[in-house]
């Protein structure tokens, strides 16, 4: 069944597949802590959310970090366009719109492009896509 990106139903289950991927994705050699600020979100407006790798595994989740190292403002088409269609080109067309504001260590945050920045699998990217309206 697939949910709409970012509703509640669609970050239960895209839980449940991350914890089935615990300790099986590659580890992540470049640790940084991101706050997420996703503007234009259907269900919500607005939403903050953070991504933290400092422990080697990706941990998504809703709610800010204290002392991030970088916080990232998006809309939601290109959030979505970055977390669950991995599409890199996507992020870089928007980011030099000024659709994407960046604040905080940027080199951080370039660190992460190239390969799978997340740890993610394909097969683990393939699952979040099928659950994704």
């Amino acid at each position: 069944m697939a949910y709409e990106f970012l509703s509640d139903e669609w970050i239960a289950e895209a839980r449940k597949i991350r914890a089935e991927f615990q300790g099986k994705t590659a580890p992540i050699t470049n640790p940084v802590r991101i706050n997420l600020v996703i503007t234009e979100v259907p269900t919500a407006g607005q939403m903050d959310a953070h991504v933290d790798t400092s422990s080697g595994e990706p941990d998504i989740e809703r709610g800010h970090l204290e002392n991030p190292d970088v916080t990232v403002t998006l809309d939601y088409a290109t959030a979505k366009a970055l977390l669950v269609d991995a599409n890199g080109q996507a992020a870089m067309t928007a980011f030099m719109a000024g659709k994407v504001r960046v604040d905080g260590d940027m080199a951080k945050l370039m660190a992460m492009q190239g390969g799978a920045p997340l740890g993610e699998t394909e097969e683990l990217a393939a699952r979040i896509r099928e659950i994704t309206a």
